[in-house]
C-alpha cells in the first residue's frame, strides 16, 4: 500500500530487530542497538563501526551515539562520535555535521540507523579521509 506511514515506534522496533540480525549475521563492520534497554521511547542508540581495511582506520573500533527524536524517521537523528576521529564530516566535538555528510544533508525517511553507520564507514575510506592522521586509538570526546 503506497503512502502508508509506519508509526515511529514500529519503525524503530524494525530497526532494532535488524540491528540484532546485523550483529549476529552481518559482515561485522557495523552494529547498533538501543543505548539503554529501558528507553521505552527508543530515542538513544549506540552504534559501532570497525574501520575499513587499507586506511588509517583499519582495525580501529569507533563508537557512535545517535538520538532519534519524536520526528524520526521524517527527521534525521543527531549523530555524534564518542571515539575521537578525524573525518571531514565530524566537528571538533564529535558531532557529525549534516552539511558535510550526504546522508544527513539529503535525509530521506527511507534511511535507517544502519544506513548512517554504513555510510560513515564508507566516508572513512574515501580519498580525503583514508590517510588523514587520527587521534590516539581509544581516546574519546
Amino acid at each position: 500500500m503506497a503512502g502508508v506511514t509506519v508509526p515511529r515506534n514500529f519503525r524503530l522496533l524494525e530497526e532494532l530487530e535488524q540491528g540484532e540480525k546485523v550483529t549476529k549475521g552481518g559482515d561485522g563492520n557495523v552494529s547498533y542497538g538501543l543505548d539503554d534497554g529501558d528507553d521505552l521511547l527508543m530515542r538513544y542508540w549506540a552504534g559501532t563501526i570497525v574501520g575499513p581495511a587499507n586506511t588509517v582506520h583499519d582495525g580501529r573500533i569507533y563508537t557512535v551515539k545517535l538520538y532519534c527524536d519524536q520526528n524520526y524517521p521524517n527527521k534525521a537523528p543527531q549523530v555524534r562520535f564518542e571515539t575521537r576521529v578525524n573525518l571531514s564530516c565530524v566537528g571538533h566535538n564529535g558531532v557529525v555535521d549534516a552539511r558535510n555528510f550526504h546522508v544527513l544533508s539529503k535525509w530521506s525517511s527511507k534511511y535507517t540507523i544502519e544506513t548512517i553507520l554504513v555510510e560513515l564507514r564508507r566516508e572513512m575510506a574515501n580519498q580525503h579521509n583514508k590517510r588523514i592522521s587520527q587521534p590516539p586509538e581509544g581516546t574519546t570526546y
